[in-house]
């Protein structure tokens, strides 16, 4: 009998909006208005399963259009509509494995928040970062990360302007071999 061709994973890919002092968030909402950045998002993001947190997925308050949205969350009662959700990262991570396959998507996002990236910054394929030049305060940070680990593929500067409040950076990070 012939063996099975193994069908290859889908690549794990961060999208986060990081302030120069690594804040993402305060009180579950953005703290920043970027509208080049929310268009680069939906591009990225857009035909991929996305997984993110409970608290993310309420500060959104609805399923991505164009995308499977898995919420992660520890609460045995959570539910939404248009969502699946997942009570481990391991069920979150097969799930949109399986989701993304069926889908023909290209990649599994990471969507947040803090807690979630940690979990799956050691294992990352890709990051795509919006680096955003302030220093706001919040209550949400990007955890650290092991830069060494990565390596830069692409680099984009941004002025701030009518649709952006704050100058930015693109970037793209690529698990070194």
């Amino acid at each position: 009998m012939a063996a099975l061709p193994l069908v290859p994973a889908l690549p794990f890919v961060i999208v986060a909006a990081i302030a120069d002092n690594n804040v993402i968030g305060d009180d579950n909402k953005l703290i920043w208005r970027l509208k080049t950045d929310m268009r680069r998002f939906r591009r990225l993001t857009t035909g991929c399963p996305i997984i993110m947190g409970r608290k993310t997925y309420l500060s959104i308050g609805k399923p991505l259009p164009g995308r499977e949205t898995i919420v992660l969350t520890r609460d045995a009662h959570f539910s939404a509509e248009g969502v699946h959700v997942a009570h481990s990262l391991e069920g979150a991570l097969e799930l949109a494995q399986s989701l993304g396959r069926a889908m023909g998507a290209h990649s599994v996002i990471i969507g947040g928040g803090t807690e979630i990236y940690g979990q799956v910054l050691p294992f990352a394929d890709r990051l795509e970062l919006t680096f955003v030049h302030a220093a706001p305060q919040g209550d949400a940070v990007f955890p650290e990360w092991n830069r060494a680990a990565f390596e830069v593929v692409t680099r984009e500067e941004h002025p701030h302007g009518p649709d952006d409040e704050h100058a930015f950076t693109f970037a793209t990070f690529r698990r070194r071999p």
